[in-house]
């Protein structure tokens, strides 16, 4: 027992000195609820700053290439990854297309939604060149100062 000795008469009696660890554990509560709220802020700075980022890219792409993208629910480069291409050749796209679409059919095993991203991204690819032919003969069109 924990206490102090009283004043009271010529024996010697312990007083009981309250004990606070309800008191420490609020503390150790509100510490770790501190720790967490800082992380959770920090991951969201981090988020805010690549959400950013990303769409700073989209808009140096260009808003036809932005809009491909919205529609498709794939990225250039996200199609690309999925294809295995790191230019935009459309012999190459083509000749990894029907690879990856043949290894991932169903019948022969494979998943039908691995073989649904492989025909997203080959249709966002294809959309991709069609968006840059259409900026080249735009280009060439302008008259030359």
């Amino acid at each position: 027992i924990r206490g102090v000795p009283s004043a009271s008469g010529d024996s010697l009696r312990f007083t009981p000195q309250p004990s606070y660890p309800a008191k420490y554990l609020a503390q150790i509560i509100v510490m770790g609820v501190q720790v967490v709220g800082r992380a959770f802020a920090r991951a969201l700075r981090q988020e805010f700053a690549a959400s950013r980022a990303a769409a700073d890219a989209r808009g140096r792409a260009g808003h036809q290439s932005a809009a491909a993208s919205n529609l498709s629910g794939l990225s250039l480069q996200e199609a690309q990854q999925i294809l295995n291409v790191s230019k935009l050749s459309p012999e190459e796209i083509q000749k990894n297309y029907e690879h990856l679409f043949k290894v991932n059919d169903k019948s022969v095993g494979g998943s039908f939604y691995l073989q649904s991203k492989v025909v997203r991204a080959w249709e966002r690819l294809q959309e991709e060149l069609r968006i840059q032919a259409q900026e080249d003969r735009e280009k060439e069109q302008m008259p030359k100062t």
